[in-house]
C-alpha cells in the first residue's frame, strides 16, 4: 500500500538528495548522476549514470535511492544504471563544486573534449590544481589514486596540507 503519492518531480528530488557513498559531502544531484526519473502508476523508475562503468559504489547508490524512495512512500521502485551517455565530471553542479572545495577536496578541472568512442582516462596529473585550503596553485601530486579511483592525492607546497582532487573525466 502506497502511503504517499510521488510524482516524477518529487521522486527526482528524493533521488537527488541521496548522499554519494564515496564522497558524502555531495548528493547524487550534486554529482549529476540522476539521469531519469519516471513515475508510471505506482512504479518509480530511476536511471543513474555511474561516474565510470566499473564504479563499485553504484550498488550502494541504487540501494540508497530505492530505500529513500520507499521511505518517501513509493512501494514499487526500480533503480538501474544507464551507461550512455557516459558521465562527465562537468556534470557536477556549481553547488557540488563548492561543497567539495569547502570540504578540502579540489573539484575537477574541465573535462577533456570528447569524441565518440571510449572515454580516455589518464594517470597524468592535471596542469594546475588549486589548493582548496589556501588557494595556491603550487601543488604536487603524491598519488595517482586516492581513497577512490575517482580521486588523486595532492599536497600544497605553500601551506603543506594534503588534499584530494576529483579527477576530470
Amino acid at each position: 500500500m502506497v502511503t504517499a503519492v510521488l510524482d516524477a518531480r518529487s521522486a527526482r528530488a528524493v533521488a537527488e538528495d541521496v548522499r554519494d557513498p564515496e564522497l558524502p559531502v555531495l548528493t547524487l544531484g550534486d554529482l549529476g548522476i540522476v539521469r531519469d526519473v519516471r513515475v508510471d502508476g505506482g512504479r518509480v523508475t530511476v536511471a543513474l549514470t555511474p561516474t565510470y562503468s566499473g564504479c563499485p559504489a553504484i550498488t550502494a547508490m541504487r540501494a540508497d535511492v530505492a530505500r529513500a524512495l520507499r521511505e518517501a512512500g513509493a512501494d514499487d521502485v526500480e533503480v538501474h544504471a544507464a551507461l550512455e551517455p557516459a558521465w562527465s565530471s562537468d556534470w557536477i553542479t556549481a553547488a557540488g563544486r563548492a561543497k567539495l572545495a569547502a570540504a578540502g577536496i579540489a573539484p575537477p578541472l574541465a573535462a577533456p573534449a570528447r569524441t565518440s568512442g571510449p572515454v580516455p582516462l589518464t594517470l597524468a596529473r592535471p596542469l594546475a590544481v588549486t589548493c582548496p585550503r589556501c588557494g595556491s596553485a603550487d601543488t604536487e601530486q603524491t598519488a595517482a589514486f586516492g581513497p577512490t579511483a575517482c580521486t588523486a592525492l595532492l599536497r600544497c607546497r605553500d601551506c603543506g596540507e594534503p588534499f584530494e582532487h576529483v579527477k576530470a573525466v
